[in-house]
């Protein structure tokens, strides 16, 4: 029996973009254990997927630190192959680290290294698929994600999830709250409304509180869900509207319609979240979110 790593360590999007990577790798050695090497906030979700025996953290040990780093090469070393489906400079140094072949990833001399040229303007799948077909692995099932759609809180339904976050350190990548609260206002106001559920993590709370000022029957769940639970509160949604940023990729992944509003500052030819059937979802793609009305986006429900 072989033991096999996956190195993924986020963020939250290109994790759940990897799911169909992590369902191929378990399919190609069902026999072999198949650990994770992930960062501490996902691992969780990683434990919680049906694709590992273990889940590793990365502590990212400083290179001065020559104890935790020949720990880690050691650590590495341990496996008979390792997929590096992060491909950053950081997991690249621990290809080279490891003094390890049996490697698929960017670096050069790797067994199965991802030379493409192209790479860098593929789409996240696309490119994961390339890169998986170099170390033998053809296919990129559809993964079942039934484990991820049953956990959460149980919110009464119809309702929509509003993602008004994103990274905080890239403000232009938000439509600017003020819409997504007069969209929860109108979402619940129609006929037949949908009861607004905003989610996201605590630094989002804020965001949160001018929503549910403007619509007080709104649910706030910002910091109140671990991401296995926030899978299944997106699982039962009706509709899902956000900013690019990972629970979308998340409600995309399970097969909720959704709406993902892209500016200048990320390019969905190479971002956008993957659905599960042809106009599940929409894009709106514009140069300043602040353009967009809310009308616009309140036409993609459909």
């Amino acid at each position: 029996m072989a033991r096999i790593l996956v190195i993924r360590l986020g963020a939250l999007g290109d994790f759940v973009q990897s799911f169909a990577p992590f369902a191929a790798i378990r399919a190609h050695h069902p026999h072999d254990d198949v650990d994770l090497l992930t960062q501490p906030a996902f691992a969780e979700l990683g434990r919680a997927c049906p694709w590992f025996d273990h889940v590793l953290l990365d502590r990212r040990p400083p290179w001065r630190d020559i104890a935790a780093v020949m720990a880690l090469r050691r650590m590495l070393r341990g496996y008979d192959f390792i997929y590096d489906l992060q491909t950053s400079g950081r997991s690249t140094r621990y290809f080279y680290l490891s003094g390890h072949r049996a490697w698929s990833g960017i670096g050069r001399s790797a067994q199965a290294a991802h030379d493409n040229p192209q790479r860098r303007f593929m789409h996240t799948r696309v490119r994961q698929r390339d890169q998986l077909r170099r170390a033998g692995l053809e296919h990129l099932p559809v993964p079942d994600l039934s484990w991820l759609a049953r956990g959460g809180p149980v919110l009464p339904a119809p309702y929509a999830v509003l993602v008004p976050g994103a990274a905080a350190h890239r403000p232009a990548k938000r439509w600017p709250v003020e819409r997504y609260a007069a969209l929860a206002q109108r979402l619940h106001a129609h006929a037949h409304g949908l009861l607004p559920v905003v989610v996201g993590g605590p630094g989002e709370a804020g965001l949160a509180r001018v929503i549910c000022q403007a619509c007080p029957d709104a649910v706030d769940l910002t910091g109140r869900t671990t991401l296995p639970e926030l899978g299944g509160v997106l699982a039962r949604a009706a509709w899902a509207v956000g900013n690019d940023t990972g629970p979308m990729h998340m409600a995309a992944a399970l097969g909720v319609k959704c709406t993902v509003l892209f500016s200048a500052d990320s390019n969905p030819a190479l971002t956008a979240p993957v659905g599960v059937r042809t106009g599940q979802v929409r894009v709106i793609y514009v140069h300043d979110l602040a353009t967009v009305r809310v009308d616009r986006v309140a036409a993609t429900r459909g």
